[in-house]
Formats: structure tokens, sequence, C-alpha cells
């Protein structure tokens, strides 16, 4: 009889990654914010518009660095327990900031609460997935686990929206605060490990004998977080995962107000069809990578997003709603390719005991970059009236990181070169 625990397991971290993924809808409520700034009065957010950003930004680098207690909270005690935490800090969040429009509450609810909370549940539906499955799938189970992330604004954006137009911003981040608590809580249940001795049943495959050949020559390493950081591809890695990551999060946390100009209060239907191709590319840029190797997706990706970003340069200075809505797709659908290849790497480079923690350490590198590129963005528009420059200068980050990609180690392609030989 078949097992599908695996596949259970896959779809609840799939659930609460589309639960967690409301950080990409942040542009929308960025835009309720500034409405509420330029209309003044007693009970409006007097913020600076400088400081809009703040609190988007600082849940990235929160997130990002809680990754690294989470991963370990993973390893130790279980995704079961991780994701459960997270469930409660990103519902208390919510609930913080519903009662305030002072900026240092949201700065602590949404910056502090939300974003570790984001880490603790993130930090456990992938790991927990891919131990279900063989190396060969890797990529396809992380860019699947992920994909519901990244595919979460299509269905919060219009949601929040609406809401936010019927009740109100505050009213609407209480009733998201009460819906993470009852489903990522709930779905964290599901999340179970295999027993231990477990192997997947494709391993124990006849068929596809040259992938097998490939699995055997794989290298099975178990490198701890300690000797990580002395790694030169550790750091190169890292800076890979904050030139990509940064670029693709300064464009998401603009989105809705790039929009604006050509699209009115449909705005935020950009953000919706960016989060179809953030999905997407998660899937697809896994399944190609299993297939191709990392390095060579990688490349490509980094490649594609550079002239996405000269393009979108061009993008933020025209008005026509397509062009805008086709460019945020495909910097969409790049930018999730990131989010499956780094976590698929990593496993291929260091291996699986760690692997929370080892990859909450290069994650570190997505909040980093999201945090120096969203605030780099948002001093640049202030000064200049325009996104322009900041694609620009993200454009030529990226073709930088397209050389250092090139110079990459990738055991999947080395193990097909010598399977070759």
């Amino acid at each position: 009889m078949k097992d599908y625990r695996g596949v259970t397991v896959v779809m609840a971290g799939t659930g609460i990654n589309l639960a967690l993924g409301i950080l990409y809808s942040w542009s929308v409520f960025k835009e309720s914010i500034r409405n509420s700034i330029v209309a003044g009065g007693d009970a409006a957010f007097n913020w600076e518009l400088a400081s809009i950003n703040d609190p988007y930004a600082l849940a990235c680098l929160v997130f990002a660095f809680t990754m690294i207690p989470a991963g370990r909270a993973q390893d130790r005690f279980g995704p079961r327990i991780a994701a459960f935490i997270g469930g409660v800090l990103v519902s208390m969040g919510f609930l913080l900031i519903a009662h305030s429009v002072d900026y240092w509450v949201w700065v602590i609810g949404f910056g502090g609460l939300v974003g570790a909370g984001l880490a603790f549940g993130y930090s456990a539906a992938t790991p927990a997935a891919l131990k279900w499955f063989p190396p060969n799938k890797s990529g396809l189970v992380a860019g699947i686990v992920v994909a519901g992330f990244g595919l979460a604004p299509a269905y919060i954006a219009p949601l929040a929206s609406h809401l936010v137009g019927s009740q109100g911003l505050l009213q609407t981040m209480q009733a998201f605060g009460i819906a993470f608590l009852i489903v990522v809580s709930g779905l964290s249940m599901l999340l179970v490990l295999p027993p231990p001795g477990f192997k997947p049943a494709e391993f124990q495959s006849r068929r596809n004998g040259d992938k097998l050949k490939i699995r055997e020559t794989f290298p099975h390493t178990d490198e701890t977080p300690k000797t990580l950081l002395m790694k030169r591809q550790f750091w190169a890695l890292w800076l890979l995962y904050f030139i990509g990551a940064g670029a693709g999060l300064m464009v998401i946390g603009s989105i809705s107000g790039l929009a604006k100009l050509s699209m009115g209060e449909q705005a935020y239907l950009a953000v919706a069809i960016l989060a179809i191709g953030n999905a997407s590319g998660r899937v697809l840029a896994g399944m190609l990578s299993d297939k191709f190797g990392r390095r060579s997706v990688l490349a490509g990706v980094f490649l594609f997003q550079a002239l996405l970003m000269f393009g979108a340069a061009y993008a933020s200075q025209s008005s026509g709603a397509l062009l805008v809505v086709l460019v945020a797709t495909l910097i969409g659908f790049n930018y999730g390719a990131n989010l499956a290849i780094f976590p698929s790497y990593a496993k291929d480079l260091w291996g699986m005991p760690h692997f929370g923690v080892n990859y909450g350490m290069l994650f570190t590198a997505w909040g980093v970059g999201g945090f120096v590129m969203i605030k780099l963005s948002e001093m640049l528009k202030a000064q200049s009236g325009s996104f322009t420059l900041s694609f620009l200068v993200a454009g030529g980050l990226l073709l930088t990181g397209l050389v250092l990609t090139l110079k990459l180690d990738d055991h999947k392609e080395a193990a097909r070169t010598a399977l070759r030989g």
C-alpha cells in the first residue's frame, strides 16, 4: 500500500505558507497607511512618508535572522512545535497592530512579532516535507511548499483590499490575527517526520537506472553550522541570495503604488498577479534545477531578472497597465525561483541533519537584502519621485551576481559529468 504521509506533510506545509505569505501583501496595507497620512486627522497614521515601509523592511530582517533559532527549534523539537509557535507569534503581532496607529506599535507588532512568527512557521514547513522524498525530488518538493508563501497574495491582496475598504485597516488586521491562530496552529499538527530508518519508496526503484547511478555518486554531507561559516561557498551563496531576494522584495513592497498610477483602485490586482508569477517560479525553477542542476538554472534566473529590472525602469515611467502587470509577473516569477533553488542548493551542499540551522543562516541574506533594498528604494523614490534609479541599481547588482553564480560548485552537475565520463 502506498504511503501518502509525505504528501500530507507537503500539503500542510503549503497551507501554512499560504497563510504566512501575507508578508507580500504589505503594499496593499501601505497604500491605506499612506492615504491616512495624507488625509490627516486625530485618528490618522501620523508617520513620516519616508518611513512608511519600515515595518515591512524590519519584518523581512527579523524573519531572516529568526530563521536561525527557529531552524534550531525545528531540528531539536520537531516541525509541529516550531510551526505552532509561528502561528501564535503572527497572530499576536496582528492583534497588537489592530488597536493602534502608532508608528512604534506597528514596528514592534508587524516588524517584530509577525516577522519572528513567519520564521518559525516557514522554517518548519520545508524540512519536514523534504525528509519524506529522495534527493532527485528536492527541488520540486521545496518549490511546491514555498509556492504557498508566494501564492498567498493572489487571494490575500483582493481580500485585504475588500476588507480595508469595507471595515477599515485596523479591523482587517484583527480579522487576520484571529485567522492566523486558527489556520497555522491547526495545520502545524499535520507536520510529522518520517520514522527512524525511513527510506523513500523511490530509493528502492529499479527504473531510471541513470538517475539511480547519479544518486549513488551524489555526496552525502553533514555540515555543521560552525564549519559552514568558514566556507567560501557559503558566503558566495549568501551574497547571491542577498542580491536576488533584495531585488525581488524591492519590487514586491512597492508594486501596489507603482500599479496605482495606471490601474487606480484596481492596483491590488497587480499584487495578486505578481503572486501567481512568484508561486509558479518556485515550482518550475525547483523542477528545472532537479533536472539541469542548481547552478545553471540560478544563472539563467539572475540574467533574466537583471533584464527585467532594466525593463521595470522603463515601466515605472510608463502609464500602461498591461506593461506594469507583465513586468511585475515576470519579476515575481524570477524572485520566486530563488526561494526554491537556494534551499535545494543548501541541502545538496551541506546535507539534512543540520538543515534547519544551516538554511536559517543562509536565509539571513534574504532579510538583509530585503531590508537594504527596500529602504534604499524608498529613499531614492522620496528624492527622485520615481522608482527608475532603484531598478537600475538592482539590475546592475544582478549582473554582478550572474558572474559570481558561474563560479559556484554544483554536486548534481558534477555527478552527471562523472557518469557521462
